[in-house]
C-alpha cells in the first residue's frame, strides 16, 4: 500500500532515511551500486534523479537557470531546489557532484592516455615536471 510522507512520524521518516543511506553505502562498499540502483529505483526514478545531478553539474559549471532549462526542459523551481541543495541544505552534496566529476575527467584522461601515449596529455602525466610553467590543456 502507497504511504504518503505526512502518513509518516518523524521517527519513522527518519528511520526509513537511515535504512536507505545504509543500505546504499553497503552497496558502495560492495561495487554493486548500478544494480542496487536498478533494484531498487523505476527506470523513471533513476532518470529523474540522473537528471538532478546533471542540473547541479551544470549549476557548477555557470550555466544560468534559462540555459539548464532549455537543455533540459526542466522548471525553473527544480533548477532552484537543487541550487538550494548545493548551496548547503544538504551536507556534502555540491562536494560529492565535484568528486563525482573529478572521477569522470580522470578517467577521460586515462582514456586519451590509452588512445594516445604521445599526446601532450599523456606527456604531461608521465612527466609533470618538465610541464611545471604550462597549464593543463582544457
Amino acid at each position: 500500500m502507497k504511504k504518503k510522507l505526512d502518513d509518516l512520524s518523524l521517527e519513522d521518516q527518519a528511520y526509513t532515511r537511515t535504512l536507505l543511506l545504509s543500505a546504499a553505502t553497503k552497496a558502495a562498499e560492495g561495487k554493486s551500486t548500478e544494480q542496487f540502483l536498478e533494484g531498487l529505483l523505476t527506470p523513471s526514478e533513476q532518470i529523474m534523479l540522473g537528471r538532478r545531478v546533471w542540473i547541479a553539474r551544470l549549476l557548477l559549471e555557470g550555466k544560468s537557470f534559462a540555459e539548464i532549462g532549455a537543455r533540459l526542459e526542466v522548471s525553473p523551481v527544480t533548477i532552484q531546489q537543487v541550487e538550494k541543495q548545493l548551496l548547503g541544505e544538504i551536507p556534502d552534496y555540491g562536494e560529492t557532484i565535484k568528486q563525482n566529476r573529478r572521477k569522470a575527467d580522470q578517467e577521460r584522461r586515462t582514456l586519451l592516455i590509452a588512445e594516445n601515449p604521445f599526446s601532450l596529455t599523456a606527456l604531461k602525466q608521465k612527466y609533470p615536471l618538465h610541464f611545471l610553467f604550462f597549464p593543463w590543456p582544457k
